[in-house]
């Protein structure tokens, strides 16, 4: 067998060897000449998976050690036999992390109160479900939105949007990309947002009318964005008004990392029958890959702010990528993987 694995994965060198011819490259440097005779494709959100690509190779699997698969054309896939398995779930930490840095760290800055406020959570996947899980621990109330769900689950638990918007101190994006949900964040969506509310997407930038939330800003409070419509050619204008921009790496951490490579191994593995990895996990002494377990007990806003900035300082990634926003792709492919954190 011969896979082709993108070079910037971690902790996957090695384990394929075993079984398999191996090759690595640079994501968007794969090329269809390499996948000719390739069983497996192994990659990030780097690697455009279309006809293009993938007409005429013998490419049975593609895993993908992300969460998005936007990248992915699926229905070429599923109607060429092609089986496609992402990482669902991996970044849920790291995402967390990142909402309640960017949360705690503006309020802080702003001198604004979180004591009683309602988180609304616009999708109740793996990371929305995160976000509320700490945001509870924290203190907050919150708001549900979640039609997928509610439509499964029955209605009881989640709330319409208008009442998720009207109510919610802070709106925090984590719904997928599709013909119902891009730009949903719309002038009616930020006009029906209490005034002063914050708004945090770290989910898809297709999820905003981007020249909408720039009308909406001053009404407004903190706005955090980590994803952008047209990446990696971000607005500039959108960049300049907003209180903390990055370049998509809300769930670049250690920890999400070992998670999605696993992930990927492991449909490969099952796929191919190779039972020695069906378990794989990257296994590291360094202490530097365990979360960080935080005791909010008896801690102030501002007690519980400085230790959210000391475990994810979130302000020096927003400051690197304002010094260089054309460096983008750059920024994302050599971002130095952080720790989690957990209440």
């Amino acid at each position: 067998m011969k896979f082709v694995i993108d070079k910037a994965i971690p902790f996957v060198e090695g384990v394929f060897e075993p079984f398999a011819e191996v090759i690595y490259k640079e994501g968007p440097d794969i090329a269809r000449e390499d996948l000719l005779d390739a069983d497996a494709l192994v990659i990030r959100t780097r690697t455009r998976c279309d006809a293009a690509l993938l007409e005429g190779t013998s490419v049975k699997i593609i895993a993908t050690a992300t969460v998005s698969m936007d990248n992915i054309d699926l229905a070429w896939c599923k109607d060429h036999g092609i089986f496609v398995r992402n990482a669902s779930g991996c970044n849920a930490g790291g995402v967390t992390n990142y909402v309640f840095s960017a949360l705690y760290g503006t309020a802080a800055r702003k001198s604004i109160s979180l004591s009683g406020a309602t988180l609304g959570i616009i999708g109740l996947g793996s990371a929305g479900s995160r976000v509320e899980e700490m945001g509870l621990a924290l203190g907050f109330k919150t708001l549900r939105y979640d039609p997928w769900r509610a439509a499964k689950e029955g209605p009881s638990e989640f709330c319409d949007l208008d009442t998720v918007l009207a109510g919610a101190d802070v709106v925090t994006l984590h719904i997928p990309v599709n013909d119902s949900t891009r730009g949903m964040a719309d002038a009616a969506f930020f006009a029906r947002m209490k005034p002063g509310a914050f708004f945090i997407n770290t989910a898809q930038g297709e999820l905003v009318v981007e020249e909408d939330l720039i009308r909406a800003i001053p009404r407004l409070g903190p706005v955090a964005l980590d994803t952008w419509c047209h990446e990696p050619d971000i607005n500039r204008t959108l960049l300049d008004l907003v209180d903390i921009a990055t370049p998509h790496i809300a769930g670049y951490t250690l920890q999400g990392k070992q998670i999605g490579t696993s992930l990927a191994i492991r449909a490969v593995a099952r796929f191919f029958g190779l039972s020695g990895l069906y378990d794989f996990f990257p296994t590291t002494e360094i202490i530097e890959y365990q979360a960080v377990h935080i005791d909010a007990h008896d801690k102030t806003q501002g007690q519980i702010a400085s230790v959210i900035q000391y475990n994810y300082p979130i302000f020096t990634d927003d400051f690197m990528f304002r010094m260089a926003p054309d460096r983008f792709s750059e920024m994302r492919a050599n971002y130095s993987y952080r720790r989690e954190f957990y209440f």
